[in-house]
């Protein structure tokens, strides 16, 4: 679904032409404890997102998608995004907001997400689109203005915002867009779904940075939105969102 990115990026090329000397640091010494920084064991998560192993009724309140439990609220849509004949990512739609949530395996004893916001940042600069990374409600998120085309052919900026958590080798994504990106503070509800969000990585292998592969509810009425639109940007697989947001197949009745 998406490429895989490059290790020589053009952000680790700048890390290592600049020989600048910070607090008796050089900028080569600066660029190593940034790399190690990003493989550091995943940070508590006190409020969620949670692994199956943390909670006792994963399917009260939340819509069973195999890889993923995501709670239901009321006047939800639930739309889910494929890759080839699999299940990849569930967005949830409010009103004019949406979430849309992927799940990825990660390393044992080792949090990406740190690394992932670099490949998306440098991503979505080389698009030509704006980056900012802030400290919000979540922890550490990238809020973008993307580069798009609009229906009528002229060029545009999206407003997205990317969170992530690490969990036991397991990685969770969440892409915000509409109301909730323009105004993070309009999202309260949007990341509280994102917080209540259950990952179910399983036991099985499973390469770092592979999609945790999800499934229809039992009980799903599906109705078919025009074509689904599959990912075929290149560079990281983590960088995409904005076209993965297009209508789905959608999931009409939740709780």
């Amino acid at each position: 679904m998406f490429g895989r990115r490059k290790k020589d990026s053009a952000a680790e090329d700048a890390a290592g032409a600049d020989e600048q000397v910070v607090d008796g640091v050089d900028s080569n010494d600066s660029a190593d404890v940034a790399r190690s920084r990003a493989r550091l064991e995943p940070e508590p998560r006190p409020d969620g997102p949670w692994d199956i192993s943390e909670v006792r009724e994963p399917g009260e309140g939340r819509v069973d998608l195999g890889g993923l439990f995501v709670p239901g609220v009321e006047g939800m849509e639930l739309r889910v995004e494929v890759a080839g004949d699999a299940i990849v990512a569930a967005t949830v739609v409010l009103q004019d907001s949406a979430i849309q949530l992927q799940g990825f395996a990660a390393p044992k004893k080792e949090g990406i997400w740190s690394e992932v916001r670099e490949e998306i940042a440098t991503g979505i600069t080389q698009q030509g689109g704006v980056i900012d990374e802030v400290e919000g409600p979540l922890g550490w998120e990238l809020r973008a203005q993307v580069p798009v085309q609009l229906p009528d052919g002229t060029g545009g900026v999206q407003v997205v915002r990317f969170i992530g958590v690490d969990g036991p080798r397991w990685f969770l994504r969440g892409v915000i867009s509409g109301q909730g990106a323009v105004q993070p503070q309009a999202a309260g509800l949007l990341e509280q779904i994102f917080r209540d969000t259950v990952v179910v990585r399983g036991e099985g292998p499973m390469a770092p940075r592979d999609p945790i592969v999800l499934k229809l509810p039992d009980d799903a009425q599906m109705v078919a939105e025009g074509s689904v639109q599959q990912e075929q940007q290149e560079g990281s697989r983590f960088s995409g969102g904005m076209g993965q947001l297009q209508r789905g197949p959608e999931i009409t009745e939740v709780r």
